[in-house]
C-alpha cells in the first residue's frame, strides 16, 4: 500500500450511519483516485458476522473497493477501532494523518484529504 495515501474505512452492516455515509464516500473517492482504500467491516452484533448478509450489503451500498470481514476483530483491536463509520488517513509513506469517526466523518475526511492531496 505503501506509495499512494491509503484509506482504512471501518463500517457495519446494523451501522445505520455507515449506510447513509457510503454514498457520499463513494463520490469522495471519486475525486480521490489515486488512494488506496480498505473498507473493513467491523461486527457490532451476532448478526453482523454473517457473510451472506454482509455480501448482500457489499453489493446494495455498490462497494467497490476491497473489503475486509473482520469477525474476529483483529484488525480492529490493531487499529485500537471501537467506532463504526471511521476513517483513518496514512499518507504514501504510511504514516497515519488522519483519524476521523462519527457522523461529520465525512465532511472532516475531506477537508484533510484536500491537505494531503496537496502534498502527493
Amino acid at each position: 500500500l505503501l506509495g499512494k495515501p491509503t484509506i482504512f474505512h471501518f463500517w457495519s452492516i446494523s451501522c445505520s450511519l455507515c449506510k447513509e455515509a457510503m454514498p457520499e464516500l463513494q463520490r469522495f473517492l471519486q475525486q480521490y483516485k489515486n488512494v488506496n482504500v480498505i473498507a473493513v467491516h467491523m461486527p457490532r452484533s451476532e448478526g453482523d458476522l454473517n457473510l451472506d448478509a454482509i455480501q448482500r450489503m457489499v453489493q446494495k451500498l455498490s462497494i467497490e473497493h476491497p473489503v475486509v470481514i473482520d469477525n474476529k476483530l483483529t484488525l480492529s483491536d490493531a487499529f485500537n477501532n471501537q467506532v463504526v463509520p471511521s476513517y483513518y488517513v496514512f499518507d504514501r509513506q504510511g504514516i497515519l494523518r488522519h483519524y476521523q469517526a462519527g457522523n461529520s466523518g465525512m465532511k472532516l475526511l475531506q477537508k484533510r484529504m484536500q491537505r494531503i492531496s496537496g502534498e502527493i
